[in-house]
């Protein structure tokens, strides 16, 4: 039986937590008929400040990262769904939920499809950590403007908006550009590097470009409708 608490209901229970209150916030006569844009960048600004804690960490501790990846390659070759699927049903203490270990896991379980984030030299790595020392700032930014609109400069907001979301469109771009030309989904199931690979990394194209729109419209009107 799956424990109630893993890496996966901490995901959720983050998002949840992190982004009802913001979402609750938000002036109602700002919403206009675009309910769903603030609720998408919130979520979204949410989970990319969860992952990219984990890119820190992934800068932070690559050596024991190498070291887990060869134990899981080890283990699991063949099988890497299965690396996946155990990571993120991983039973947690709620120590746990705060250690680095278990978020750090989750880059030596991906390396599994792509081996390129266990190796610092790589561009994978890099845009990693690069993300998450540089867009923790804008999303929290962001989300402070959606629910006090008038404490912040509108051209502020919407010029380190457009600078951060496109960094993080173009970069995640250029990722999966990377692991196609770099043949590393061979020798994987076409359902498992869809589920793993492209689906998860959609999530940083889908958001981005919901805040590219958004911070064009705040540039446009000079405020925080986008009507």
């Amino acid at each position: 039986m799956t424990a109630l608490l893993n890496v996966a209901t901490v995901i959720a229970l983050w998002l949840l937590f992190t982004s009802a209150p913001i979402l609750w916030l938000i002036p109602k006569s700002s919403q206009g008929n675009f309910l769903w844009i603030p609720l998408q960048l919130v979520v979204f600004n949410n989970l990319n400040l969860l992952i990219a804690l984990c890119e820190i960490i992934l800068g932070s501790h690559i050596t024991h990262i190498q070291e887990e990846y060869k134990s899981l390659r080890d283990r699991y070759k063949g099988k890497e769904h299965e690396a996946c699927l155990s990571y993120l049903t991983m039973p947690l203490t709620i120590s746990q939920c705060f250690h680095w270990k278990t978020w750090s896991k989750m880059w030596s379980t991906y390396s599994l499809y792509d081996p390129s984030y266990q190796n610092p030299e790589s561009f994978g790595f890099f845009i990693d950590v690069g993300n998450g020392y540089f867009t923790i700032l804008p999303g929290l930014l962001i989300n402070f403007y959606l629910v006090v609109p008038h404490r912040l400069s509108y051209l502020l907001v919407g010029c380190v908006g457009l600078a951060s979301y496109w960094q993080i469109l173009y970069g995640t771009i250029i990722y999966l550009l990377s692991f196609v030309f770099n043949k590393r989904h061979r020798g994987k199931g076409l359902i498992e590097i869809f589920s793993f690979v492209f689906v998860s990394n959609a999530f940083w194209i889908w958001g981005p470009l919901i805040g590219i729109f958004y911070c064009v419209c705040v540039l446009r009107d000079g405020n925080n409708d986008r009507s």
